[in-house]
């Protein structure tokens, strides 16, 4: 449960609107998250999280 929760948790905030930044680009999420598999993030979870991101073509996942 705390790996999946680590990737969306990082998603989520790469994802969002912060006071000191505007949200990523989804290209720069999705390499975030893939340059990550294995080091940061389960890579199971983190290929499960990138094959999410690459069906929301419409970018509708964000905020």
């Amino acid at each position: 449960m705390a790996r999946i929760i680590a990737v969306a948790d990082s998603y989520d905030a790469m994802t969002s609107n912060r006071s000191y930044r505007k949200y990523m680009p989804q290209e720069k999420v999705r390499s975030e998250i893939e340059k990550n598999a294995g080091k940061q993030f389960d890579p199971d979870v983190a290929e499960t999280m990138l094959g999410v991101i690459d069906s929301d073509v419409d970018y509708v996942l964000h905020e």
